[in-house]
């Protein structure tokens, strides 16, 4: 944990010694790769759930009929 904590002091820091401009241009590119990230977690996702429905692993229904499931 030490090593990591230590990694993130020297990011900060590093950031920290950039002219205003630079960080800027860094919290751009940063807010980019997380979107990115984030796009490519939800095509994960839809390939799962694709993957689920054509293995019938996929029930639908409306609440009443959920609610009618789980009780019994």
């Amino acid at each position: 944990m030490l090593e990591k904590t230590s990694t993130f002091q020297k990011a900060i820091e590093a950031v920290e010694a950039l002219d205003p401009e630079a960080q800027v241009i860094l919290v751009d590119i940063i807010q980019k790769c997380l979107k990115q990230q984030r796009r490519d977690d939800l095509l994960t996702e839809i390939a799962q759930a694709e993957r689920d429905y054509v293995q019938g692993n996929v029930w639908r229904g409306s609440v009443a009929d959920l609610m009618a499931e789980l009780d019994e």
